[in-house]
């Protein structure tokens, strides 16, 4: 009998490291199960198709004219494309900022095209008082930008506001130029 309990303590591993195997390879299993089942879960909860492509829109700049103005809905907001006139941009530039109360250039106010060129002929803002969010009348007020009926704010023909309750110029939205004529706002 004794040499049975011999050969049988002999065979038997003294670290238990048959134990520690089993309890890692259950525990990689539980993990992998748990993000089996967690992922999906997870992804879900990201943006759907849909919401992403209403978040950016492309507009064709090429179906503007000269003077003209284009409104679009941008994540619920009115979007302005203005095409100014050689007199709006001289205007425009021309302004002393220090007059205004949310000073920046009117280049301050544009974004460079893909060969890193600014177009002043063109407008990008979201057309939303910055007061208490009314929607701006076009080609109005004393400095023939917008004017805001709701509480008297006056913009000039950057989008930058000269006189009123509003304490910012409108907002420009993230835009990109996708070529010559058609920008992406978004």
């Amino acid at each position: 009998m004794s040499d049975s309990s011999t050969t049988h303590a002999t065979t038997e591993p003294e670290d238990g490291s048959k134990r520690d195997f089993i309890f890692l390879a259950t525990g990689a299993t539980a993990a992998a199960g748990a993000a089996a089942i967690g992922w999906p879960l997870v992804a879900q909860m990201g943006k759907a198709a849909d919401t992403l492509a209403a978040g950016s829109i492309e507009i064709d700049l090429s179906k503007i004219a000269v003077g003209q103005q284009l409104k679009m809905l941008w994540r619920g907001k009115p979007v302005f494309v203005r095409h100014r006139t050689k007199a709006e941009i001289e205007t425009a530039e021309n302004t002393d900022i220090s007059d205004c109360p949310d000073p920046e250039t009117d280049n301050e106010r544009l974004v460079p095209d893909n060969n890193g060129n600014l177009r002043p002929e063109f407008l990008v803002m979201v057309g939303v008082c910055t007061h208490f969010g009314c929607v701006p009348v076009g080609e109005a007020g004393e400095f023939d930008g917008w004017y805001c009926p709701c509480h008297g704010s006056h913009y000039d023909t950057s989008g930058r506001i000269r006189k009123g309750p509003a304490p910012k110029n409108m907002e420009i939205p993230p835009y990109v130029f996708v070529n010559e004529n058609v920008i992406k706002v978004g």
